[in-house]
């Protein structure tokens, strides 16, 4: 079964679990860690968060008693690209690994389909990152933005 074709749960260590499926996300404490929290989407509306969620392919990182305490989302076509985005793990889960386990588990789901590149941005986790097999881009000269504003 491929990650398209459905929710899929996959187990962690020490009981916590990511779960795909974007019914059992607690959207508002999403919100609340990307818009207050998260360096890339301080202020970002909850609107915005719903809008991103319904448009990607949500990962939540459930705690042993079903308490969510992480959260990434892939943007993708399914076939040949992905963008990983939104990765936050809540403060008072850090140093478990979640972050590192989530990463990996999201490049694991996607191996199957192929996907030839997977892309994301970050300031600070490069080693978070590394251990899933991300490397700096290669050639950074070929990447281009668009940047507008959110108003």
């Amino acid at each position: 079964m491929s990650i398209l074709d459905g929710p899929q749960r996959m187990p962690l260590h020490d009981g916590f679990e990511i779960d795909t499926d974007a019914a059992r996300l607690d959207v508002e404490r999403v919100h609340g860690w990307l818009s207050t929290d998260a360096y890339w989407a301080i202020g970002r509306p909850i609107e915005v968060v719903r809008r991103a969620i319904d448009a990607s392919l949500s990962f939540g990182v459930y705690d042993a008693a079903g308490a969510q305490v992480g959260y990434a989302r892939l943007v993708t076509d399914g076939v040949t690209f992905g963008w990983l985005c939104d990765v936050y793990i809540a403060r008072e889960a850090r140093g478990h690994g979640l972050g590192s386990a989530l990463a990996q588990a999201i490049v694991d789901a996607v191996e199957p389909l192929g996907i030839r590149r997977l892309l994301l941005a970050t300031l600070d986790a490069h080693g978070v990152y590394a251990k899933a097999g991300f490397v700096v881009h290669p050639d950074p000269e070929q990447l281009m933005v668009l940047t507008r504003s959110q108003d």
